[in-house]
């Protein structure tokens, strides 16, 4: 039988055959099936210690248990926005019963999908993998060719996120005349996180588009801990499987005992027959489906955080007072108190954990700085790591043992500090007793949730695989973070892991905003920045503009301009700037506001390319209903002249307007589609914007 279902956008097709499980036979972005369509692989694979593979191979395709699925039933129906399928199969053979879970937003090209597994033998099923969706790469019911695709993706580090290429999916996807050998691949392209830093390394997130930048696949795995996407090649053609931990990759087994269940980690896949900048807009607006809050932000459009370049994690009344009314000055909404305002010392990092404010930095009380943030006008802001648990802390030892991550029935220790496991009732309520504490005491209106050590592979206490283990935890932290959501629904609530090393939308789909790196070198973050929105929306991605007085002009125009389209975090000892510098500062920060409801309703573009990360020139593009946005930099030496591929303008007239600071740049246009830069010298930047001309 064939499974059509649409959101009267998205069209997909699934067969399931009476000897085969069900697979994905078409997927097309704004049309559906004229005819019948052929069968796809297995729309989940399931690798158990008992069954694994049924022939040999490295890739999570051909599972024994996958093969086996049959079609027991579906269902079909409307989730507010959501429209949703939820299709059921089983294996006689294991006793397992699974159901893939699809929704997809109103008017999206994209769906989400997760898979439930429920044994219903009379055995224990020991998971070392399961998809949360296996596909193959159709342009509607085509199978795509290997030798025509290449593949977007990333890898990030501290300091250095976001670094994304465009390479030939044949790079890493050999061709090996799998005809000739009546074979289907057994190797893999294969990309996966490690520990608990999910973005730390390779990234979630990814796109196959063809060589016409026509057809374009672009997916994402949702959760804040292990992760792997892989592509594979059949005799067909390219498949892609989405996974949260796995065995192999993350030391995850899990004992599954008769009637009970387990839940794979959400994943999402756009697709789109307008290229990479389709798919793109296509995730973006699935993103913004998947939120679920996002009140709080409206009223804390500018932060101002006196970490990055400033005060270093050394606050106290006398160095905050002056930066909250320089603040306050440049248009801030929010004041945000970054680390160290909690220990006497300087020498915080492995004391940290009880989060009550130093006596010795606030002799008149914390409340001497936030009751003058407040009478500034701005909200209180306040940093928080609430994972760890310094080793010198007193909540080291009053904290049962039991709440912390263990192996062997030791406690896991990294770089001086415990890490909380919260799945244990003690290690959420001391962080609920903390957020209720200090919004009760201080009426903070925003914190900014950092995470800078890593879980190892997890904790195997209570007799579970470590990877099993730090998946509930990060499961019970999400929990938490919806219940403090919940308890405080006006709070605004920043992520943060040593900048960007968790930006994943298990986190963000939850949260207001996502700290994009700890780069505090203004030449090195524009790579950065304008590489964020292939992973967090424009709205959530918060860009440092970290401007100082012994900055030249250029200079301050420079790191403004990084932070203007996204969310501007604002920086630096802005009160002993001159007049003029912090006028460029107030322009700056006027231009961002204006510009924020059409940030929020914008999907990026790349139009001089993807940047690398040691590129002179590049830029980066926001497609907002009525016109583009556009920051370009120049990070020294002569450019001379940069061209912007526009093709949305083609055969139009266009006027060209500075925002924010105006840059140094000449403009000129070509009907054709492209706007040319010139005057592209030394460390220069700007942000324009691009419509079409009025008659």
């Amino acid at each position: 039988m064939e499974l059509v279902w649409t959101n009267h956008v998205l069209n997909l097709t699934l067969n399931a055959g009476e000897n085969e499980p069900v697979g994905l036979g078409y997927f097309h972005p704004n049309r559906p099936a004229s005819g019948p369509v052929e069968s796809g692989p297995a729309l989940v694979e399931i690798l158990t210690v008992g069954h694994g593979r049924a022939r040999t191979s490295q890739r999570y395709g051909e599972s024994a248990i996958g093969g086996r699925l049959r079609y027991t039933g579906h269902q079909s129906g409307r989730d507010g926005r959501w429209h949703t399928l939820t299709v059921q199969q089983c294996d006689a053979n294991s006793g397992l019963e699974v159901d893939v879970v699809l929704r997809a937003a109103e008017g999206s090209s994209a769906l989400q999908a997760v898979a439930i597994v429920r044994n219903n033998g009379t055995e224990s099923v020991q998971l070392q993998a399961v998809t949360s969706l296996a596909v193959p790469l159709l342009a509607g019911s085509r199978h795509v060719d290997a030798n025509d695709l290449r593949l977007a993706s990333a890898t990030s580090q501290w300091l250095g996120e976001n670094q994304w290429t465009l390479q030939p999916l044949r790079a890493g996807l050999p061709n090996l005349n799998l005809g000739l050998h009546a074979q289907d691949q057994r190797g893999h392209l294969l990309r996966a996180s490690t520990s608990s830093w999910s973005t730390g390394g390779p990234l979630p997130t990814g796109a196959v588009t063809d060589v016409d930048d026509q057809w374009c696949w672009m997916w994402q795995v949702e959760h804040n801990g292990g992760w792997a996407w892989e592509l594979s090649e059949t005799r067909k053609g390219v498949n892609l499987a989405l996974l949260g931990p796995t065995d192999d990759q993350h030391q995850w087994l899990h004992h599954l005992q008769p009637g009970q269940e387990f839940t794979t980690v959400p994943v999402s896949l756009a697709v789109s027959d307008q290229g990479l900048h389709g798919a793109m807009a296509e995730l973006t607006s699935h993103r913004r489906a998947l939120r679920t809050t996002t009140a709080a932000e409206e009223n804390h459009s500018v932060v101002y955080n006196d970490f990055m370049n400033t005060l270093m994690g050394d606050p106290s009344t006398e160095k905050l007072l002056p930066l909250v009314k320089a603040a306050a000055e440049a248009g801030a909404d929010i004041f945000c108190i970054d680390a160290g305002w909690y220990d006497d010392g300087t020498d915080w990092w492995d004391a940290v954990g009880e989060w009550r404010p130093s006596a010795r930095r606030f002799p008149h009380g914390l409340s001497h700085v936030t009751e003058a943030i407040r009478a500034y006008g701005m909200g209180v802001g306040l940093w928080l790591e609430p994972e760890v648990i310094g080793v010198r802390s007193p909540m080291a030892s009053s904290l049962p043992r039991s709440a912390f991550l263990q192996r062997n029935g030791q406690r896991v220790v990294e770089h001086g500090r415990y890490h909380l496991d919260f799945r244990h009732p003690a290690a959420r309520g001391h962080m609920d007793e903390t957020i209720d504490r200090l919004v009760r005491d201080f009426a903070v209106d925003y914190f900014k949730l950092d995470y800078n050590i890593t879980a190892g592979p997890g904790t195997d206490l209570g007799g579970v695989s470590t990877g099993d283990g730090l998946l509930a935890h990060n499961r019970a932290y999400l929990q938490w973070l919806d219940d403090v959501k919940a308890r405080h629904p006006r709070l605004t609530v920043e992520n943060c892991a040593s900048g960007a090393m968790r930006q994943d939308y298990a986190l963000l789909s939850r949260l207001d905003l996502q700290s994009t790196s700890d780069q505090q070198d203004l030449l090195l973050y524009p790579p950065i920045a304008a590489n964020s929105f292939f992973s967090v929306l424009p709205e959530q991605a918060a860009h440092w503009a970290y401007p100082q007085a012994e900055m030249t002009d250029a200079e301050i125009r420079f790191t403004l301009a990084t932070a203007i389209l996204g969310r501007m975090c604002l920086s630096g000892f802005l009160d002993r700037m001159t007049p003029g510098q912090l006028q460029l500062v107030r322009q700056a920060v006027t231009a961002h506001k204006e510009l924020l409801p059409e940030i929020h309703a914008s999907s990026a573009f790349w139009p001089s390319g993807i940047p690398q990360w040691d590129d002179q020139s590049l830029s980066i593009g926001l497609r907002a209903p009525q016109r583009d946005l556009i920051t370009v930099w120049n990070r020294g030496g002569t450019a001379g002249q940069l061209t912007l591929d526009l093709p949305r303008w083609a055969g139009t007239e266009v006027t060209v307007d500075w925002v924010g600071p105006p840059g140094a740049f000449d403009f000129t246009w070509d009907k054709a589609g492209y706007l040319a830069l010139s005057g592209v010298d030394g460390i220069s930047a700007g942000t324009f914007t691009v419509r079409a001309q009025q008659s």
